[in-house]
């Protein structure tokens, strides 16, 4: 993608674009990256995202598919069939109206996926804000300083004022390199800074499930379940009663 945007946006007529050069690897690579997009959201769907996450993915599949085709839909009629729809008619007026609406369908979706599962929560906006607020004045200001050294670097080798444009994809590629390492530092240090609690509980949570990999007495992992439970919960007491096997289980546990 970074290749194919970069090419796109950057050289669009350069003698070196091959997406330029070549029209047939041009519309084969944007298929491909489209493509890439259903593919990953699909793979998301069935191997990672939680019942909750399905059911956001539902609302926001559904109201991009009837937006998008609905509004697809109305372009055809308008392109194949122009006299439907002549311009200044109560006719062109409606279609107009209805496909700003079935574009409205996307953000809808999104939003109601949003109120459906409670994300509006205001430490989850709060958090969010901080960390992709602070990421965004962060990158900003690196991106300013690559395109000002670069440039000058350039004039000083070339003798030229003008933008060039290495300087600019230059810096844009760095800035995509380094968005998620930044990200993720960013949210560690607003989380150790201001959720210390909820971050402390994720560390020892995370910290627990690695035990569970790893560990196999069973002794030991009672322990490990009871401190847990203090740490997190803080609770006044703490028991964990296990049954004891039955024999036809032990058995049944028994057979190859």
């Amino acid at each position: 993608m970074l290749a194919y945007w970069g090419f796109t946006e950057f050289f669009p007529v350069a003698p070196f674009n091959p997406f330029f050069r070549f029209p047939l690897l041009d519309v084969v690579t944007f298929l491909g990256v489209v493509g890439s997009m259903v593919v990953v959201q699909v793979y998301r769907y069935q191997r990672v995202s939680t019942p909750t996450q399905r059911q956001q993915t539902k609302w926001v599949v559904y109201g991009v598919t009837m937006g998008v085709g609905g509004f697809l839909l109305l372009i055809s009629f308008g392109r194949f069939f122009p006299s439907l729809f002549p311009v200044g008619s109560l006719a062109n007026l409606i279609a107009d109206a209805a496909g700003i609406g079935l574009m409205l369908l996307l953000p809808l979706s999104i939003g109601f996926a949003v109120l459906r599962s409670r994300l509006w929560e205001i430490d989850n906006i709060i958090n969010r804000t901080l960390v992709y607020g602070t990421l965004t004045v962060l990158l900003a200001l690196i991106y300013f300083g690559l395109v000002i050294a670069l440039q000058s670097i350039v004039h000083a080798l070339t003798g030229q004022v003008v933008q060039s444009p290495l300087a600019i994809a230059g810096s844009t590629l760095v800035i995509a390199a380094l968005f998620q390492p930044f990200r993720r530092r960013i949210q560690s240090a607003i989380d150790r800074r201001f959720y210390r609690r909820k971050y402390d509980v994720a560390q020892t949570l995370a910290a627990f499930s690695a035990t569970l990999r790893h560990e196999v007495d069973l002794d030991q992992l009672r322990e490990a379940l009871v401190a847990v439970v203090q740490e997190t919960m803080q609770p006044s007491h703490v028991s964990l009663w296990l049954p004891p096997a039955e024999p036809a289980r032990k058995r049944q546990a028994m057979k190859p």
